[in-house]
Formats: structure tokens, C-alpha cells, sequence
């Protein structure tokens, strides 16, 4: 069903298991390594199974459910996941859909397979690389592609089109909604707002 080994099999621990699959889609998709293991530090403490309380993300890197059906679509079928892709539609509405609900659950679960989630993250984090490098006119460094994974790729162009312009500027009055929500980023203990050299230095 998939193109990769099942590595568990042979008795490997799940730590090995998810270091293995983050270095192998590493080298098949040109991502730094230290990026991907360090995202899924962050999403998942590299727990494969991992279930977000306030949202559908799963997996080790915390994909929803419309993000796992979108990078699932558009690069499945590189990763001997085709019969996955080719069920996945896309509404008018933009959403991504499977009409067959035990089908959508079974490609949903594969969230929780580390050879697969850490493939796909790195595809979409190479996409992330590729739009960022073609906006700012520079290479895409690692903290830049966490931001992407943060604010959105659009999000995150817009933050860094700014940083790149005016480092010294404060992001909460550009970012508001995201600065509700993630207030320890947008400002200091103090209540004072940060800068995007702050954020950015923060993130890297």
C-alpha cells in the first residue's frame, strides 16, 4: 500500500523509527534534517500518535485535516500513495474532501505513520522554501520556513517581507490575530510589542 519499509518490524523503538523516517525524508526532499526533527519536537515532543485537544491536528507534525488531505493530493502519488490522492476532490468551496468516509479516515490515519507524516511535512516545507524564495528574492533559512509553518505561507511572507524592510518595526499591529492568540510572541513580559527581528531571532 505504502512505498516505504516498515521499519517497527524489525523491533526498532519508536525513537529510531522517527529518527530514521525524518533523515530519510530529509534526503529524499533536500530539507535540513536539523529543521524537520526540531519541528516535530515542537509539534509532537516525536510522538507519532500525538492528538491535539483544540483541533484535529495529528501526528508528529500536528497536520489537520485539510492540510494532511492537501499535501496528501498534491504529492501522494510521489510516495506510492496514489491510491490515497486520487480519492481526495476539492470543492468549490476549496476544501478538500473523500467521499468514501472510511477511506478519508484510513488517509487521515496515516498521520500517525512517521515515514509518511515526515515525508509529507518535508514536501510541504520545501513548497514553503520555494513560494518564500520567490517572494523575497532570498534563500529560505530554517527559521523562515517554521514561521511559514506558524503564520501560514502567506503569513509568513508578508512578516518577513516587512523584517527583511524594517526589522526594527512592531508585528502585533500587522499580525493582530495572531497576536491574540499568541501573546508570549507578539510581547515581552512587560506587555511592550516586539519587533519582527525579535520574533524572527525568538523563532530561530
Amino acid at each position: 500500500m505504502s512505498a516505504f519499509a516498515d521499519i517497527s518490524a524489525t523491533g526498532a523503538s519508536t525513537g529510531n523509527r522517527v529518527t530514521n523516517a525524518i533523515a530519510m525524508a530529509s534526503r529524499r526532499t533536500g530539507v535540513d534534517f536539523a529543521y524537520l526533527l526540531g519541528q516535530a519536537k515542537i509539534e509532537s515532543s516525536l510522538n507519532p500518535t500525538a492528538r491535539a485537544s483544540t483541533s484535529s491536528a495529528t501526528g508528529l507534525y500536528q497536520f489537520v485535516d485539510q492540510s494532511w488531505l492537501a499535501v496528501i493530493d498534491k504529492h501522494g502519488s510521489e510516495y506510492g500513495l496514489g491510491w490515497a490522492a486520487e480519492s481526495i476532490s476539492r470543492g468549490s468551496n476549496g476544501r478538500y474532501y473523500v467521499a468514501d468516509p472510511d477511506l478519508r479516515q484510513q488517509i487521515l490515519d496515516l498521520r500517525k505513520h512517521p515515514e509518511t507524516a515526515s515525508v509529507m511535512a518535508a514536501q510541504h516545507a520545501a513548497d514553503n522554501k520555494a513560494y518564500l524564495e520567490q517572494r523575497l528574492g532570498r534563500e529560505a533559512e530554517p527559521v523562515d520556513l517554521y514561521l511559514a509553518h506558524f503564520l501560514g505561507v502567506g503569513g509568513a511572507s508578508k512578516f518577513l517581507s516587512v523584517h527583511d524592510r524594517a526589522p526594527d518595526a512592531t508585528a502585533a499591529s500587522m499580525f493582530p490575530a495572531a497576536a491574540r492568540a499568541n501573546r508570549s510572541i507578539f510581547y515581552d513580559r512587560s506587555g511592550s510589542p516586539r519587533s519582527f527581528a525579535e520574533i524572527r531571532h525568538r523563532f530561530a
